[in-house]
């Protein structure tokens, strides 16, 4: 999120834009429903994968031929097995599964789960932006004074 505060003319009313690199943060802020099919990784609770590095794992599997989808209780997933030359691209995908099962390691040629193919993910809005402005309305008023008062002191 960057903000930038637009008060360089005493005739005009200050204005605040507040933006983001993020497409997709109005989706963050109201809620809603993204469409289309995703594949969403099957990691360790509490860790994360940037799509960039998920997309990287996903081909390299799929160049080596590893990578294949089954059904299972009505879910789509995508499996690999795990061979010598995928182990850096399973490495958290076998740390994961070692703490589902429970297991100490996971065996060369057994298959792991990477992702599941969901056809749609719901998201609740969890961003209150309108909120968060409103409570710093007054030392944003405050800013917008301390910056003009130079304007209005030049000009008199």
């Amino acid at each position: 999120m960057r903000h930038k505060l637009y008060a360089g003319s005493p005739e005009k009313f200050p204005a605040l834009m507040i933006g983001s690199k993020i497409p997709w943060l109005g989706i963050h802020v109201r809620g809603g429903t993204i469409g289309g099919k995703l594949l969403i990784p099957l990691l360790p609770e509490h860790q994360r994968m940037g799509r960039k590095a998920f997309r990287r794992v996903v081909d390299g599997l799929m160049r080596a031929g590893n990578a294949f989808f089954i059904k299972k209780n009505g879910r789509v997933i995508l499996m690999a097995e795990s061979i010598k030359e995928n182990t850096a691209e399973l490495r958290r995908f076998k740390r994961a599964e070692r703490g589902r099962t429970g297991a100490k390691s996971v065996k060369r040629g057994q298959e792991i789960p990477i992702a599941v193919l969901v056809p749609r993910v719901t998201l609740r809005g969890r961003f209150n932006l309108s909120g968060i402005v409103k409570s710093q309305l007054p030392r944003l008023a405050a800013t917008i004074e301390r910056q003009l008062a130079p304007l209005f002191t030049a000009r008199d």
